[in-house]
């Protein structure tokens, strides 16, 4: 397959930028030609969903002030809404994904458990030097071979692996996300490159804790990647 990451370098730094200065975060895909079929290469909102392999945007929470210490993603699941409503606290937020709801709140280590199923603590997490911050709460469905673009974000992105894997490369090396792996962490403005790796689907969960003031992603044009991920694909 071709990978839009393959066409003509002007061609692709143009797209880039546009989309940047809309402050999406950006998303390729393996194949040109499912571009336009899938989420045309950003994050979109999941209300404007009409495909299943992509990238998308749930709920975006404006946070009040954080303890001090680490803070942390905790990941908790209910059996519907109305129970994850009851149980949601201060920077808490319920969202629906791959149709299960889930209880996401960003506090510290110790936050205690919810009335729900407790899947995951996330962290920690570092937090961008900011006047205020916000949590962007997104799902990804990769295929195998399926990439983003090479981008940065304002913040902390973290990623909790459902199914299927990835590799995440960044000017450190890779980090593979898996189930039952450690969760995949970037800090506040590194590049990176992300690949759907392995022979089957991949759905995770996302957050990006961030700058509320700065648009959620940007190209990183400053940095060249290896694509050492294709080449973990491969293997």
């Amino acid at each position: 397959m071709k990978s839009f990451l393959s066409l003509p370098e002007g061609i692709v730094r143009a797209a880039a930028k546009v989309l940047g200065a809309v402050g999406v975060a950006l998303i390729g895909l393996a194949a040109s030609g499912d571009l336009l079929a899938q989420t045309g290469g950003a994050c979109i909102p999941v209300s404007e969903r009409t495909t299943e392999f992509g990238c998308f945007v749930h709920a975006e929470q404006h946070l009040q002030k954080l303890a001090a210490g680490p803070i942390y993603w905790h990941i908790d699941r209910f059996p519907d809404r109305s129970s994850a409503e009851a149980a949601k606290s201060m920077n808490g937020t319920v969202v629906e994904i791959l149709g299960q709801i889930w209880l996401f709140t960003i506090a510290g280590k110790s936050w205690p458990r919810s009335t729900g199923e407790r899947i995951a603590d996330v962290g920690p997490l570092t937090l961008p030097q900011a006047s205020s911050l916000m949590a962007t709460y997104m799902e990804g469905n990769f295929k195998p071979g399926m990439q983003s673009t090479i981008h940065r974000h304002p913040g902390t992105e973290a990623w909790f692996v459902l199914s299927g894997a990835q590799c995440l490369e960044t000017p450190h090396g890779e980090q593979i996300g898996r189930p039952g792996a450690p969760p995949v962490i970037v800090p506040p403005g590194e590049p990176m490159l992300l690949t759907g790796i392995g022979e089957k689907q991949a759905h995770w969960l996302v957050l990006i804790l961030m700058d509320a003031t700065m648009p959620r992603g940007s190209p990183a044009d400053d940095w060249t990647p290896k694509h050492t991920c294709e080449r973990i694909t491969a293997q």
